[in-house]
């Protein structure tokens, strides 16, 4: 039996390693050395890093972490910044899907607001990577599921949460040579910041003495909330889709708060035909969903519909 083309492998210290054909593209990590799990690192298909760690310029945005999920008001508490006391902890691991065309992660988030030891909320947060043909391309797509532990939790309004993307140096509008562009066709952070979008794209050069580039595609799927989706943008470098930006969002126990997000790391600048082919086939794509399992050895697997 041959080993699968898409495979998780968990790794020392506290990560979970995102593998097409023996080559690692993507990391979890959910180690207790930052306030909350994130993705890095995340590479382009040349192999050269896409995301980075913090702000280039500005020492007090630490907690800028690759690609994570945060809010900086929930209950109004920040879960945004490194300076509340509230951090975000990996409790539990569901599945870890190897397959010929896809792997998978499923896993538990709490939510802790650093006073109390029971957290505020869970979050399960569902990763699936998925090549794209044979040009060394990849697509992320996640989903989370937040449940409170009361009743009801309000996100409040806020231009910060849920998806963040903070894009390699070299990527940037303003500290390297890339290009933010919107589903519409509209370049730069003054032209895009607060606006609706069904996709944001930052794409820039990623390799020394090379003009190839490449980028992150960022799409929002129609059922979250807030649509048309308007964002948060900038020329620093940075892409949230911003689903609080023009009022508060609630999440109960009876019906918790899903969202639905795609990554499309690709070669190249951005490519409006591709990525309009990509949108129309994640708005129609079932979402994942976990159940138990019938295998022996195997409690949880992921299923479609």
């Amino acid at each position: 039996m041959r080993a699968p083309r898409c495979q998780v492998v968990p790794g020392i210290p506290h990560h979970f390693a995102f593998q097409i054909a023996g080559r690692e593209v993507l990391r979890w990590n959910f180690g207790q050395e930052y306030p909350r799990p994130c993705f890095f690192p995340v590479l382009a298909p040349s192999g050269a890093q896409l995301t980075r760690m913090g702000h280039p310029g500005a020492p007090d945005h630490d907690h800028h972490q690759s690609i994570w999920f945060a809010h900086n008001k929930v209950l109004g508490i920040d879960f945004w910044g490194n300076a509340s006391g509230a951090v975000v902890r990996q409790l539990q691991w569901f599945a870890l899907e190897d397959g010929a065309d896809s792997c998978r992660m499923a896993v538990e988030l709490g939510w802790f607001d650093g006073h109390n030891p029971a957290p505020l909320l869970r979050q399960e947060l569902i990763a699936e990577v998925r090549p794209v043909a044979e040009s060394g391309e990849y697509t992320v797509e996640l989903q989370s599921r937040f449940v409170p532990t009361a009743a009801s939790l309000e996100f409040a309004k806020t231009n910060f949460g849920f998806l963040a993307v903070r894009v390699a140096k070299s990527v940037s509008a303003f500290f390297g040579g890339g290009v933010l562009t919107s589903s519409a066709g509209v370049t730069g952070e003054k032209q895009l910041f607060a606006g609706a979008a069904e996709w944001m794209d930052y794409s820039g050069p990623t390799q020394m003495n090379s003009d190839d580039r490449e980028g992150i595609t960022y799409f929002d799927h129609v059922s979250n909330p807030g649509q048309p989706t308007c964002w948060h943008v900038r020329d620093d470098g940075w892409m949230c889709a911003s689903p609080c930006l023009n009022g508060a969002l609630l999440t109960t126990a009876e019906t918790p708060l899903q969202l639905r997000y795609l990554l499309y790391m690709h070669a190249g600048a951005v490519h409006p035909d591709r990525v309009a082919e990509l949108a129309g086939s994640f708005r129609r794509l079932q979402p994942l969903r976990l159940e138990k399992s019938t295998v022996n050895h195997i409690r949880w697997q992921l299923v479609r519909g």
